[in-house]
Parts: structure tokens; sequence; C-alpha cells
């Protein structure tokens, strides 16, 4: 078997890619739209490395942040007087997760005399009317520019949309490779709960492998850590960044979370995209299991298939014996 590295030596590449993606849309004044307000470590590993791609590119942090049930577009305007408007990156870009669709669109509607910049997302639709709704509104803006994670994306939306489109690897690249410390079980199962799991039932698992998700969040430790950004904030006399810092401070509690758990493993199953991502900056072997609509496929085929600390399985099972020999590997090394 090949001998794992410690980093994936493809990770500084896709840095530099997505510098390169991004670096012709941003500006020292910028908005940064649709914080994910939830416990989906992955999304929050988004967020973050956006903070910090937009920050080493353009030497500051946003302006303007919200989620999409609180975007007050004057307070925007007032923040940020021009620049670029950024919309949060990850797989929502469908009819999967509507309520981000939605916001999205009205978005885009509303801000038409706004250069507006999805950064890179997975495009999934099951109705072809849906699409048709997305193209009219991105076909009356004259800025708007779509960046996308895999082939695919680019072919529907190539086909579809009035803008530009370009392929980019995901944000949470930004973050760089992590060191992680000792494992303290063998393989761990991160297996999603949610309505994009991967085909199949995963209850009988043996019992020597840990079953988890990490959708659960200890509300009392975020509130706490939104807090204390806000104070910050607020103590440097900047109360219109204490949103900002809110957000940020509950995106690295996640994303802080998500690194803990699976560094705990020698060798991680999985069938969520950023467990795969973040898998890769720890330098940790992991098996994948394709997502329902082949999100994670489409991801390694455009980016990350090259790298020895992955094994594409077609089912559990096997994924199961993968990360088993992989861990073996990994101890022997």
């Amino acid at each position: 078997m090949t001998k794992l590295n410690k980093f994936n030596s493809v990770i500084p590449d896709l840095i530099k890619t997505l510098e390169r993606s991004v670096l012709p849309y941003a500006t020292n004044q910028f908005a940064l739209l649709d914080f994910p307000n939830h416990a989906n470590v992955g999304d929050s590993a988004i967020w973050m490395g956006e903070l910090k791609l937009l920050q080493d590119l353009g030497g500051s942090a946003p302006g303007y942040v919200c989620d999409f049930r609180n975007f007050d577009e004057q307070a925007m305007r007032a923040a940020i007087p021009d620049g670029t408007v950024f919309l949060h990156g990850g797989g929502n870009f469908g009819d999967i997760w509507n309520h981000h669709q939605s916001f999205r669109e009205e978005v885009i509607a509303r801000l038409p005399d706004r250069r507006i910049v999805q950064l890179p997302q997975s495009i999934h639709y099951a109705d072809p009317e849906r699409i048709a709704r997305t193209a009219r509104v991105i076909a009356a803006h004259p800025d708007f520019t779509l960046l996308v994670r895999d082939e695919a994306s680019l072919q529907l939306a190539r086909r579809h949309f009035d803008c530009a489109v370009h392929l980019c690897p995901d944000s949470a690249f930004a973050l760089g490779p992590r060191h992680a410390g000792p494992a303290t079980i063998d393989v761990l199962a991160m297996l999603r709960t949610d309505k994009e799991k991967a085909a199949g039932e995963f209850s009988d698992l043996p019992g020597d492998v840990v079953v988890e998700d990490w959708l659960i969040d200890d509300a009392a430790s975020v509130r706490r850590a939104k807090a204390g950004g806000a104070i910050r904030a607020w103590s440097a006399f900047s109360p219109t960044t204490a949103r900002a810092r809110a957000y940020e401070a509950a995106a690295r509690y996640r994303v802080e979370r998500g690194f803990r758990q699976l560094a705990r493993a020698r060798a991680i199953v999985t069938d969520r995209l950023h467990v795969h991502i973040l898998s890769l900056l720890l330098g940790r072997p992991h098996a994948v299991l394709d997502n329902h609509y082949g999100k994670i496929a489409r991801f390694m085929e455009a980016f990350t298939g090259v790298s020895p600390l992955v094994h594409r399985s077609a089912d559990l099972p096997s994924a199961l014996a993968w990360a088993r020999s992989a861990e073996q590997a990994s101890d022997a090394a």
C-alpha cells in the first residue's frame, strides 16, 4: 500500500488556485452574506476559509455580514458604499436547500448596481422550472460571477446561466494544513444524518467502529463564543463589526470542534464532503462514500482524487475495509 504522507501535497496548489480565482474580485470594502448559522461544521469551515482568503487578498475584514434571516439592504449599503458583495459558498445552490437559494436570488435581484460574486458552490437541481427561475434572476444582473466546485456544476451553469462561470476549489482549503495529535480510536465513521446522506442503511456497523455526525452543537458554548466575539468588537469601539465578530467566533468554535472530532481517529469513513476536506488538512487517511447526487465524487474528480490519503468506496463494507488497512499502514509508517 502507498505510504501515507503526513500532509497532502496537493493542498498548496489548491490554495494558489483558490487565490487566483478570487483575486480579481477582492476589495478592501466588501460584504459576505449568508452566514451558516447552524451546527454543520463543514459550512463553518467554508466561512472561516472565506474570511481568511478575502482578508489575505483584500487586506480587510468584511464591512457587512448577515445570515439569510437578517439581511438589511440599507445597513449593508451604509456599511459598504461600494465594493464586492460575496455570497457564501457551499453545496446549497439549487433546490435541495430552498431557503438559501431563495435568499441568494433575492440578493441578486435587489442589488443590480453591485458586483456580486458567488463563492465556490456545488449545483444540484431536481426541478427544471427552478433552474429557469434562477436563470431569469441571473440574466437580469449585469455583474454576477459564479464560482463552482466541479465540472458538472460548471457545465450546468454554462448551459443555463448568463454570467461568468469559473471552476474553483472549496474555500475551506484556505484554512491550510493542520497538525493532528495522536489518535485515540482506530476507525471513525462520520456519516450524514440529513437529506444528503449516501444511499444505503448504516445502522448495522461493527461494534468497534465509532459512528458520529457533526450536526449537534453545545448551544451554551456557541452562545459564549458569539458573545465573546461581539464584546471584543464593542470594546474596540466598532459596534458595526459586532455581528461579524460574533459569527466568526461561532464558526471558529465549530471548526475546531470538527478538527478535534476527526483527529481522534487513525482512519475515517464518510459521506460528507468537508469531512473529506478537513481529513486532508489533518493528513488523516479516509474512505469516502458519495452523497445522494454525487457531490463528493464530482469534487474529487476536479481537485482531490489524486491524494493517497483518500479512497473512493462503492459501499460501506469496502470503505471500512480500506480504512482498517489504512489505519494499520499509518501505525506502521
